[in-house]
């Protein structure tokens, strides 16, 4: 029996260190680990060599409504929906093989990754009890994240619709006045 939880609690300490190095945030760890807020505190240090984040996980499905965030998210989506379907994954290590496959590509493309992966973790979580849904854009073709029970019917996405000032970030600025 003792042999039993001392395997178990190495599982959950590596299990933790994987999760910390990819950004994930305490409560996400508390969730996902059998292990103390107090192990968790001193394993965070060890590993990112400062304390964790402060404040509340995010709880509200529109962050990933706004037109960056759903780009990223639906990304994320169309990596963990093809892993689903095609491999024996299941939970969080579905999620976080979906999520280094997401950073991989957006890292490729010079881009910041601007989904963490509580907040992939928090998606995945809202779409298991119904609060999101997937969209098929009309023009693209492409499968977006999208609130549940919106009206799917002639969706187009923020691609093939992008906002006035998509792109327009302080960065963009700064590089094309390098330039």
């Amino acid at each position: 029996m003792r042999n039993k939880s001392v395997i178990s609690e190495a599982r959950d300490i590596r299990l933790a260190m994987e999760l910390i190095q990819l950004g994930a945030r305490l409560q996400m760890l508390e969730a996902e680990t059998n292990l103390s807020r107090e192990r968790l505190l001193k394993l965070y240090k060890e590993v990112r060599g400062v304390s964790p984040p402060k404040g509340m996980l995010p709880f509200s499905t529109d962050w990933f409504m706004t037109w960056q965030p759903n780009v990223h998210a639906s990304l994320f989506m169309a990596y963990f929906r093809f892993l689903e379907r095609n491999t024996k994954l299941a939970g969080l290590e579905l999620i976080i093989k979906a999520y280094r496959m997401y950073s991989e590509k957006v890292g490729r493309a010079g881009m910041d990754a601007v989904l963490s992966l509580t907040r992939a973790w928090t998606m995945v979580r809202f779409f298991d009890a119904s609060m999101l849904q997937m969209a098929t854009c009309k023009e693209c073709g492409g499968d977006f994240v999208a609130h549940a029970y919106d009206p799917t019917r002639g969706y187009v996405c923020g691609l093939c619709h992008m906002p006035a000032r998509a792109g327009k970030t302080r960065r963009a600025a700064a590089e094309a006045a390098a330039a």
